[in-house]
């Protein structure tokens, strides 16, 4: 059978946060056979399946699953609070390119928007708070505004050229 899985570290990473008094290596034996319905007791023989489905129950079994959820909820409104302060002081928040090309330049944040970590982003907030106390973007020496919608009635009755 060809290897499927070849780097361990997160089901050891679990496996190791996991209470158990014995034997160590006869509970990860059970715990393989248990996900692989008594195929197998190696972890070098499950399938990417089956080591995912175990490490699943193991995360959330120690936890982690919580845990990583929190981060990503944390993640996700750091980001929704950069993307408001970037749309207030003009940058267009609905090209990507825009987004991440601010974010590059080296007093921004100096890495695309993806790659900005929690800390990043909260650091990113700060300058983007200050930008905007300071009265936005500035190009040639003018402020940028974001765009303004202006709404214009016509009125049917009038003459026509």
């Amino acid at each position: 059978m060809k290897q499927e899985v070849t780097n361990f570290a997160r089901f050891y990473a679990l496996f190791n946060k996991v209470p158990y008094y014995g034997d160590r290596e006869e509970f990860k034996r059970a715990i393989v056979r248990q996900y692989t319905w008594n195929r197998t007791e190696s972890l070098r023989e499950m399938t990417r399946d089956e080591y995912n489905a175990c490490c699943d129950a193991l995360e959330r079994l120690t936890g982690q699953d919580e845990w990583r959820k929190k981060l990503r909820e944390e993640l996700r409104f750091r980001r929704s609070v950069c993307l408001k302060l970037m749309q207030k002081i003009g940058v267009d928040t609905t090209d990507w390119a825009r987004v991440n090309d601010f974010c590059r330049h080296p007093r921004i944040a100096g890495k695309p928007f993806a790659q900005i970590d929690t800390e990043g982003l909260e650091q990113l907030a700060v300058k983007l708070r200050t930008i905007e106390r300071k009265g936005g973007l500035k190009m040639n020496g003018q402020n940028v505004k974001p765009a303004q919608l202006a709404y214009v009635v016509i009125d049917p009755a009038a003459p026509k050229n």
